[in-house]
């Protein structure tokens, strides 16, 4: 059974910082790129972050970068996302992805998502 569940979310002051973990089960991790999504109310879903399957190479929208930073820790499991200079924008939920693509087939998954407020 395949789950991805986020944590780390929360109320934060504007200039504050979060740290987002989600943790994997259920098929083979180390295979798998990984990225956070984020949602806030009335807008899509966007892509925040992305982190290859190695961990060699990230991508960062532009309206994140330089303030957030994505890892992963193969041995855990575990993909992360560090928050720092938080802005009232940033607000959203906060959404974990794991997508592999081996030739033809696609295996995307989603966690639940975890709630990400900046205000003060």
């Amino acid at each position: 059974q395949v789950q991805l569940v986020e944590s780390g979310g929360g109320l934060v002051q504007p200039g504050g910082s979060l740290r987002l973990s989600c943790a994997a089960s259920g098929f083979t991790f180390r295979n798998y790129a990984l990225s956070w999504y984020r949602q806030a109310p009335g807008k899509e879903r966007e892509l925040v972050a992305t982190i290859t399957s190695a961990g060699g190479s990230t991508n960062f929208a532009n309206s994140v970068k330089g303030r957030f930073a994505i890892s992963r820790d193969n041995a855990k499991n575990t993909v992360y996302l560090q928050m720092n200079s938080l802005k009232p924008e940033d607000t959203a939920v906060y959404y974990c992805n794991a997508r592999f693509v081996p030739g033809s087939r696609v295996y995307d998954y989603w966690g639940q998502g975890t709630q990400v407020t900046v205000s003060s």
